[in-house]
């Protein structure tokens, strides 16, 4: 007879072959996966050893930036610093400026003012006209009453315009304080009646009009009132 295999070896046969080819081809493809994997995970590894100095990059750009924004602040407010310093030395120097400015004007305007009212102040003739009027100048800044015509009218009746005239004879006299000047005024009369800014000496012409213009004003209202001996 023919030999036969057996339909179980035969099988049995043909399986480990399968199983050795199965092997081989594993292991042929498990390392070509691996010698394809190799190149992927050094390219990896390059990558995460590549992201350190990019991260040491950036910090030092970021505080080179922090550093320089705050070296331009110092330095924005170091420049605002002096402007406003400068601004106030100006400022100070122009008011100085200014205050000398007004004091010079005021200190001249001053002089003008002095100036102008010297010459409006009025020269008084050394006569009997320029002495009524010099008096009446100061009765006025006095607050006396009286007029040139009261003034003058009782001048000529005291002392017909004489300011040395003097009473011996009258009670006055009698009584040892004589009638002087051109009103005929006693020297208590003219102390006590004395006008401020006048002179002190009783034979005065100017100085005793107006005591004797005051006494009058105290005693009759004003010299114009007056018409007779008082």
């Amino acid at each position: 007879m023919s030999k036969h295999n057996t339909p179980g070896h035969s099988r049995n046969a043909v399986t480990k072959t399968q199983k050795f080819s199965i092997a081989g081809v594993a292991t042929l493809g498990a390392a070509a996966l691996a010698f394809s994997l190799v190149p992927g995970t050094s390219e990896a590894g390059t990558q995460a050893t590549d992201v350190a100095p990019v991260a040491f990059a950036a910090s030092a750009n970021t505080q080179q930036m922090v550093h320089a924004s705050v070296t331009k602040q110092q330095s924005n407010a170091d420049k605002q610093a002096k402007d406003a310093a400068a601004k106030a030395a100006a400022d100070k120097k122009a008011a100085d400026e200014a205050a000398a400015k007004k004091k010079a004007e005021d200190e001249r305007k001053a002089k003008e003012a002095a100036s102008r009212a010297a010459a409006r102040k009025p020269v008084y003739a050394n006569n009997l006209d320029g002495w009524i009027r010099q008096s009446l100048d100061i009765m006025k800044s006095k607050g006396i009453p009286g007029s040139y015509e009261g003034l003058h009218r009782n001048i000529m009746r005291e002392s017909t315009g004489n300011p040395n005239a003097m009473n011996g004879w009258d009670v006055n006299a009698q009584n040892g304080t004589p009638s002087i000047g051109l009103l005929q005024v006693i020297q208590p009369t003219f102390n006590a009646y004395h006008v401020e800014g006048t002179s002190t000496n009783i034979y005065d012409p100017v100085a005793n009009i107006t005591a004797a213009a005051n006494y009058a004003a105290d005693k009759y209202g004003s010299m114009d009132n007056v018409n007779g001996a008082y």
